[in-house]
């Protein structure tokens, strides 16, 4: 008997939960066919019966079929064979997709996609299978249901979604796409829109390679589909509440997403081709390369206003993803709009870029965490198929270069750049599931460079095969232009009419580029209005005192508790203690400064942000910015409770990056000028995993791109003998990195100074990246501590501070020992130690800008004296190559017999540090010793007692091995 109906859906249902439940109650043939079954048939029964099952009640049609008859088991075993056979084409389809443009690799059948892997024949192909109106159908033939679900997953779209874990979002993607067969369907006009804007992106490419044959632009030539699909992406997220996007991109395509999507000016584009600035002459900064450079716009779509802007970044590709993503972070928190829905990070990628650079991975981490999290990027890959010279086969070991986005487990739609209805269709997609899930999600389009790397290299001299076929090879536009004439939508005439248009447009935009100027820069706009350049090198401290009772009130909420919270016993002795200097008014450590300056900060009304590894409690076990319940771990953080009425907090441990999370803040702070923004290091040392950031951005972002920052950089330094990778926060490649007033660093050595280092951060019209080598040791040390008066009324930053406690009269002088940081109590207490009188101490807080006119006037009293500079740091690093100089000309200036320092420190080294604590403790006695000592002929003789140490170091060794 053979039945096609609900019916024998209802006796599989009633024998797979009876079996479930007992296996021995229904009939050997039975047990078998369902002990055969993976667990994936398993999930597939029970989908198709409705949840049956799972112990739901059986149909009652069930009990009048022969459950033993042949011919149902044959007819549910078809079923289960083609739903097997569909859910394959789920899975597997898209490797059977028609994505590549060029056709260099033919197909290869994929065997979980071939109905005979399922034991179906030929002679199956036609016979009528119930499938429970999965694709829509109820009941169909084996060559209807092959033939709906490769149009559906083996087209010019391939999806990736089975790997999805979240039942929604998978069900969501497969209702979707089959309920349409994942087939594009647009009007009349929007095969217009998507033709104009294929042409205009065509057009465009050819008219700079015919004006500028063989200058370098990284033209889109070949993957012209991104423009019509980067419109809909707007014109679908604007239906769905969409109002603003920042985008992030390479180098390649840029200047035609710059002229066609974002509206920059043609005559503009033309101008800087021809030597023009992209900014006003009288702005200032070093300019960058054409396509390099950002810019913002207002794109309209049926009424919905959204606003662009693209963020400037460098050569590195994908230094600037977690960038775009922090500045987004910071647009959704400044209260103009109600959730995350309404602004969104536009990615777009290169395929060996996306698959290689490890900042790829790292930014798709943030993507949903707490901390991090903004609702979902787009990501659209131009997939060129190679990278520079570089096949697939040898950049990455996957099948796609998308395959990284499967650890967020974000839906890929797989594309062919040669079809821009599907690449449009895809994107619309793409933006819905944003939008609905608020989750990353990809695009990845096929196609190819039609002119190698550059327009200066010759790729056929490494990929002869793929250029022979993209010189023979239609672009898109011809190929979407001749299907547009073969469905008759329009004729050739008007296809070759859009053309000669937007060539006319062009040529007359070309002819007054010869006359364009830069009317305006587009900086300190919007958030950042109000703000100014900063002007001169003359001191700025800003205005960071706080009135005492503020103070007081800050200090005082960080002690409290709310009721019945189970404190840590530690945590609340270290709370009585602070409680007593805030109340004194004397001891303030290192910690509680830190608070206090998020503390005023926040209840002025400026957001504090800071995040790093461990942030919360701090590397050091010495901020607990966040109390931690010890029977229900709930979190209490005492600085979010200061006043009803206060700015945000949030103090974010993050995760185990540099790179990205450093690349996150700075975007951050790019777009919220108000804020204090922080990034900690767990380490200074590891702040080099991050140097991309450093480099491109931080340093040298104002300079090229006119983008003010006042992110801060916490880097934990000093050497207490904890080895090479716990010294150093590299303090010589941050002054390296110093010129043209870009950076601000400092190294302060009281908790007061650092208070206000935080706070002029934000009480300046200005914006500079602040780098802090904050201490480790000196985080408890007992007199590393300041007064609360220092924090009140009259006080402000110094960025040169001198001996608290002078040894003698400065006339009575000899020498004068300039240093800065921790080495400072070193220097200190060994010098009370010795007794020592003629030798007094200044300190460089501020090592840049370099405090000339305040080190000049410390400096004078002492000329008659010797000068030496002192550092931990081996000679070749920290601060000494950079501040000599300086020191130098100060001291001539003045009128120093002997204007040059002498440098007392550790010789030139290959590491940051020893790994041996006994060296260094020596090394550290012999610095200061040679620091504390009178006259040059100390120079010689800190060399002889290394070298007298290594001989010790050395024949100790030899006795130990005999």
């Amino acid at each position: 008997m053979t039945i096609y109906s609900q019916s024998q859906a209802s006796v599989l249902a009633d024998l797979y939960r009876q079996f479930s439940q007992a296996p021995g109650t229904v009939e050997p043939q039975w047990q078998a066919f369902f002990g055969d079954l993976d667990a994936e048939a398993k999930a597939i029964i029970e989908k198709l019966n409705g949840g049956a099952a799972n112990g739901a009640a059986a149909p009652s049609a069930a009990g009048s079929v022969d459950v033993g008859d042949a011919g149902v088991r044959a007819a549910t075993l078809d079923s289960i064979r083609a739903l097997m056979l569909i859910r394959a084409y789920r899975v597997r389809g898209h490797l059977e997709a028609n994505l590549d443009p060029l056709g260099l690799k033919p197909l290869e059948p994929h065997p979980e996609l071939d109905p005979k892997s399922y034991g179906f024949t030929e002679e199956d192909m036609d016979r009528p299978i119930f499938i429970d109106n999965v694709l829509g159908l109820e009941t169909a033939s084996l060559r209807k249901i092959v033939e709906v679900v490769r149009a559906t997953y083996c087209g010019t779209i391939g999806v990736e979604f089975m790997h999805i874990q979240d039942p929604a979002q998978k069900a969501w993607i497969q209702e979707r796409i089959e309920s349409i067969r994942n087939q594009p369907d647009f009007t009349v006009n929007g095969k217009r829109a998507i033709l104009e804007r294929l042409t205009a992106a065509e057009t465009f490419e050819q008219f700079l390679n015919k004006k500028y044959t063989g200058t370098k632009r990284f033209g889109l030539d070949g993957g012209e589909s991104m423009i019509p699909a980067l419109e809909q992406i707007l014109k679908r997220g604007g239906q769905l509440g969409l109002k603003e996007v920042v985008i992030g991109m390479p180098h390649r395509g840029r200047l035609n997403v710059l002229a066609n999507f974002l509206g920059k000016p043609f005559s503009a584009i033309f101008s800087e081709f021809e030597g023009g600035a992209a900014h006003p002459e009288d702005v200032g900064g070093s300019g960058d390369v054409k396509y390099h450079l950002g810019t913002s716009s207002d794109r309209e779509f049926d009424g919905n206003v959204i606003h662009l802007s693209l963020t400037a970044n460098p050569s590195h590709l994908e230094a600037v993803n977690p960038v775009v993503v922090g500045k987004v972070r910071a647009k959704q928190e400044q209260g103009k709009y109600k959730d995350r829905s309404e602004v969104m990070a536009l990615l777009m990628h290169g395929d060996a870029a996306f698959a290689g650079q490890g900042l790829v991975p790292e930014t798709l981490d943030l993507s949903e965490l707490k901390g991090y999290r903004i609702g979902g990027t787009i990501h659209f890959i131009v997939n060129n198929q190679i990278g520079f010279t570089t096949n697939p086969v040898n950049s990455r070991s996957g099948p796609y270069c998308s395959d990284v986005a499967k650890i967020i487990q974000a839906p890929i739609f797989h594309v062919n750049g040669d079809d821009p209805e599907a690449v449009t269709h895809v994107a619309r997609i793409a933006t819905e599931f944003r939008q609905s899930f608020n989750k990353d999600v990809i695009i990845d389009m096929f196609c190819y460079r039609r002119f190698g790397h550059n327009e200066g290299d010759e790729p056929a001299f490494t990929q002869p095969m793929m250029y022979k076929a993209i010189a023979k090879h239609p672009t898109a536009r011809q190929v979407y232009g001749q299907k547009l004439v073969g469905e008759s939508t329009f004729t050739q005439a008007e296809v070759d009419g859009l053309v000669e248009q937007w060539t006319e447009r062009l040529e007359q935009d070309f002819q007054a580029a010869k006359s364009y100027k830069p009317n305006k820069a587009d900086w300190l706009e919007g958030v950042w209005s109000g703000l100014d350049a900063a002007r001169g090198y003359d001191p700025r401290r800003g205005k960071t005192a706080v009135e005492t009772p503020t103070l007081q009130e800050v200090g005082l909420s960080l002690t409290k508790v709310p009721v019945d919270f189970k404190l840590n016993r530690k945590i609340a002795r270290q709370l009585d203690a602070k409680r007593k200097m805030i109340e004194s008014g004397e001891g303030i450590d290192w910690a509680t400064a830190e608070a206090l300056a998020f503390g005023t900060l926040l209840v002025e009304g400026h957001p504090v942000r800071l995040s790093g590894q461990d942030s919360n409690r701090g590397t050091f076990s010495q901020r607990h910015a966040a109390f931690i319940d010890q029977e229900t771990e709930a979190t209490y953080k005492p600085l979010s409770h200061i006043r009803e009425e206060q700015a945000r907090l949030e103090i974010v441990d993050s995760p185990l990056s540099e790179l990205a999370v450093l690349g996150f803040e700075y975007g951050f702070s790019l777009a919220e000028p108000r804020a204090l923004v922080m990034w900690e290091a767990q380490f200074g040392d590891f702040v080099n995993g991050a140097q991309i950031i450093i480099d491109q951005f931080i340093a040298s972002g104002e300079s090229k791109w006119l983008r003010m920052s006042g992110v801060v950089m916490l880097l934990p330094h000093g050497y207490e003998g904890q080895g090479p990778e716990h010294s150093s926060a590299r303090i010589e490649r941050f002054l390296q990195l110093c010129g043209e007033d870009n950076l601000q660093v400092v190294n302060c050595t009281t908790p007061a100074n650092y208070f206000h280092a935080l706070r002029r951060q934000l009480h300046r019209e200005f914006r500079k990246p602040l780098i802090v080598f904050t201490p480790k040791s000196l985080l408890r040390h007992k007199r590393c501590v300041s007064k609360l008066d220092d924090f009140g009324p009259g006080s402000c930053f110094h960025r040169v501070l001198y001996d608290d406690d002078l040894p003698s009269a400065k006339k009575d002088a000899k020498q004068v020992v300039i240093c800065s940081g921790k080495i400072y109590y070193d220097l200190l207490e060994e010098r009370e130690k010795r007794g020592v009188k003629d030798v007094h101490f200044l300190r460089l807080e501020q090592l840049y800008p370099f405090p000339a006119d305040a080190l000049t006037q410390e400096l004078e009293p002492y000329k008659h004296c010797d000068l030496v500079w002192c550092q931990e740091e081996p000679r070749n690093m920290g601060p000494w190559a950079f501040v000599s100089t300086f020191i130098e000309e100060v001291a001539e200036e003045i009128g120093f017999k002997t204007p040059r320092p002498r440098y007392a420190g550790r010789h030139s080294a290959a590491s940051p540090a020893t790994g041996s604590h006994k060296r260094h403790v020596n090394e550290q006695a012999a610095l200061i010793d040679d620091a504390l000592t009178l006259g040059k002929k100390a120079v010689g003789r800190i060399q002889s007692r290394k070298a007298a140490m290594e001989e010790r170091e050395k024949k100790s060794k030899g006795q130990a091995a005999e």
